[in-house]
């Protein structure tokens, strides 16, 4: 598993389409911003000739706040936004089992509404991707800090533990900056209803043959609205879903 921050190499066929989906649970004080910025960097791509098309979708998870209604607004006014919504609340695993299974391009990426990194760098994870003909690219932040102590923490733990049990060498496996070749969805199926999706996905590619490059980036914490990824329900979920995965590992079948 490589990482790489700046680097050439051959430049490989343009995407046909990016479908970049956003997991959303009462976002109304970030679903404008984050749909923005995604148009925006998107349309850089297709004017540097990197994919011919794109689509931003919204996964509206049984919302309470406004984050349905401004989804619906913003999906009538732009043909490329689309959005679904779940009768119920399916947490995070739900809702990118939910992205994956409705995007509809060649290249998927999958991030927060909250943007934990700057957009500008999607040119360069779509570069590195292509270049080195790698499956997956999984960014990881620089600095942490921002997330405060507790994160830090339970992030470098819950690190280590992947690596342990999984033998997967990412850095920052739960970050929400995962850019991939829709094919390898036809050989992966993410099981997963909690936060431990993230791991799950990086585990079964690296299992199932495909390659993953890692990134570095500037992270930008949240600063509306709160993160519940480190509380004590969801920390039992991932351990659950963790034992479940070991269990399953050994029906897996490289493809490459």
């Amino acid at each position: 598993m490589a990482d790489t921050t700046n680097s050439a190499g051959p430049t490989g066929p343009t995407f046909q389409k990016l479908s970049v989906f956003y997991p959303m649970w009462n976002e109304e004080d970030y679903i404008e911003r984050a749909l923005a910025f995604g148009k925006r960097a998107c349309e850089g791509l297709v004017e540097r000739g990197d994919i011919q098309d794109y689509e931003l979708i919204v996964i509206d998870d049984k919302s309470t706040d406004r984050t349905p209604e401004l989804a619906d607004a913003l999906a009538a006014g732009d043909p490329h936004i689309r959005v679904i919504h779940h009768e119920r609340n399916r947490k995070l695993g739900g809702s990118m089992k939910t992205g994956f299974a409705a995007a509809s391009g060649d290249l998927i990426l999958y991030t927060d509404a909250d943007l934990p990194f700057d957009m500008n760098e999607l040119p360069r994870a779509v570069r590195i991707l292509r270049e080195y003909d790698v499956d997956i690219i999984s960014a990881y932040r620089f600095d942490r800090t921002g997330e405060g102590t507790l994160r830090a923490v339970y992030t470098f733990v819950y690190n280590g533990l992947i690596k342990a049990l999984f033998g997967v060498k990412v850095r920052d496996i739960n970050f929400a900056f995962k850019l991939c070749r829709a094919r390898i969805f036809d050989h992966i199926e993410l099981k997963s209803e909690g936060s431990f999706i993230d791991a799950e996905l990086v585990i079964r590619a690296t299992r199932t043959g495909y390659e993953i490059m890692q990134m570095g980036v500037d992270y930008f914490p949240r600063t509306r609205g709160e993160s519940t990824l480190s509380s004590p329900g969801v920390i039992g979920t991932i351990l659950k879903e963790m034992w479940s995965l070991r269990a399953d590992l050994d029906r897996v079948e490289r493809v490459r």
